[in-house]
């Protein structure tokens, strides 16, 4: 118990540039509570408690403002960055070494009953805001951007960014020159795919005015030469 209450601290000395001591790790991180009070209800709910583990997760979200249903299923490494907000549904997985930022939900689309919530991979990054919403696979060393609304599966080695997501980098591309490792807390370095499309749009609208300019000018020559 005390080594993996340990390696929750080092995670938050790994990923918190703003953590400075231990004592202000275990006091003032509500990130960290949260998930320490999900560990006691998830293993009271997976023992068949039902009341009880709720009565925790409850009181962990009053204190911290964080909602993890008990029966979510979360791996080793979790770091919740502030926290205020963020909900972890019932049948959601959550794999290793993974990030959540403020406001992120990891919800369900219906009343369907079963496996409901997604499942986040290793190494993965969701940033502020963003909606990971159905039962599909967030693949491995992905990347959601801030605000995003995810509903359909993600592959691994991806960015998405939009509503609805959609996939803007994959596979071991670039973006600004610049390559991503293992885990990826740049959520802010994120591609704008309506710039790009208005850039575009904006370039292609300069070679019609040159090339009906270069007609004009052609046009003019043939009415000189006519006369």
């Amino acid at each position: 118990m005390f080594k993996r209450i340990k390696e929750d601290i080092d995670v938050v000395f790994e990923r918190d540039p703003a953590a400075r001591s231990m004592w202000e790790v275990l006091l003032c991180y509500p990130g960290l509570h949260a998930i320490w009070l999900h560990r006691i209800s998830h293993w009271l709910y997976v023992r068949g408690f039902i009341l009880l583990p709720r009565m925790i997760s409850n009181f962990a979200r009053f204190i911290t403002g964080i909602e993890i249903h008990p029966g979510a299923t979360i791996g080793k490494g979790l770091f919740i960055d502030h926290g205020t907000g963020i909900v972890i549904g019932e049948t959601a997985e959550l794999g290793d070494n993974i990030t959540l930022y403020q406001g992120v939900t990891l919800g369900g689309t219906g009343k369907e009953k079963g496996k409901r919530h997604p499942t986040i991979g290793d190494n993965v990054v969701v940033a502020s805001g963003a909606k990971v919403l159905g039962s599909f696979k967030v693949g491995a060393n992905s990347k959601i951007g801030a605000g995003s609304v995810v509903l359909k599966e993600v592959p691994p080695n991806s960015t998405v960014v939009g509503i609805p997501g959609q996939v803007v980098w994959h596979n071991g591309k670039k973006i600004n020159g610049k390559s991503y490792g293992p885990i990826d807390l740049e959520h802010h370095d994120l591609p704008d795919p309506v710039a790009e499309m208005m850039n575009c749009m904006q370039r292609n609208m300069r070679k019609l005015d040159e090339r009906i300019h270069q007609l004009e000018e052609e046009m003019k020559k043939n009415d000189t030469k006519s006369l």
